[in-house]
C-alpha cells in the first residue's frame, strides 16, 4: 500500500493551497484518514482527520481556515487550506488506517509535502 501526497508549495500569507493524498494497493476499506504536520524543530501534530462516514476533527489553530474532505471511491483525502499564515509552514503528512482483504489492517504514512507560507 502506498500513500501519495501532493499539492504543497510556496504561497503568500493569506493565500490558499489544496493538498491531496491517494492510497493505492489491495485495500478493502479505509477508516480514519488525516493530515499531520511537522514544522522545523517541532513535534509532528495532528491538523485534521476524517472518518469514513465524514465526521471531522480539527486542531484549534486551523479551525475555520482548513477543511478536510475525502472521496471514498478514490481512497483519497484532501485538505483545503485557506487564509494561510507563516506559522502554517511545515511538512504535511497524510495518514490512513487501512483494512485489507486478508482481514489485517495497518496505519500508514505518506511521504510528506512541504508547505511554505512566506512573502
Amino acid at each position: 500500500v502506498q500513500l501519495q501526497a501532493s499539492g504543497g508549495g510556496l504561497v503568500q500569507p493569506g493565500g490558499s493551497l489544496r493538498l491531496s493524498c491517494a492510497a493505492s494497493g489491495s485495500i478493502f476499506s479505509i477508516n480514519v484518514m488525516g493530515w499531520y504536520r511537522q514544522a522545523p524543530g517541532k513535534q509532528r501534530e495532528l491538523v485534521a482527520q476524517i472518518t469514513r462516514g465524514g465526521s471531522t476533527d480539527y486542531a484549534d489553530s486551523v479551525k475555520g481556515r482548513f477543511t478536510i474532505s475525502r472521496d471514498n471511491a478514490k481512497n483519497t483525502v484532501y485538505l483545503q487550506m485557506n487564509s494561510l499564515k507563516p506559522e502554517d509552514t511545515a511538512v504535511y503528512y497524510c495518514n490512513a488506517d487501512i483494512a485489507y482483504y486478508s482481514g489485517s489492517y495497518t496505519n500508514n504514512w505518506g511521504q510528506g509535502t512541504l508547505v511554505t507560507v512566506s512573502s
